[in-house]
């Protein structure tokens, strides 16, 4: 009886062994899947934040320029306000003079 108890728990420990084996492979299967997904899904963001991040840069830039642009205007507008400036303006782009006022003009010549 001892020896056939002995066959019987040989068998039930290969049974044992063999559940814990598939157990184990599944357990790594499933952590093997996981970390595949979560490198992916972190090399998939890495791409999408670098090109937000030129996105941002490029952005940036064009506000500088359109900040700078807007600043111009402003200063322009504010010297529209003297009037040594709008005489100037009336002087260079419409010939506009005061009475008594003669433009000294010059040929250009081509070379």
């Amino acid at each position: 009886m001892n020896r056939f108890s002995a066959e019987e728990k040989s068998t039930n420990n290969k049974a044992v062994a063999a559940g814990a084996k598939r157990r184990r492979l599944i357990w790594f299967l499933v952590v093997g899947l996981f970390f595949g997904w979560a490198g992916y899904t972190f090399f998939a963001q890495s791409a999408a934040i670098a090109e937000k991040s030129e996105q941002l840069a490029k952005k940036k830039e064009s506000n500088e320029s359109v900040t700078a642009s807007l600043n111009q205007l402003k200063y322009e507008v504010s010297r529209l306000n003297d009037d040594e400036y709008i005489g100037q303006l009336a002087r260079k782009w419409y010939n506009m003079y005061p009475e008594g006022e003669l433009p000294i003009r010059t040929e250009q010549t081509e070379q």
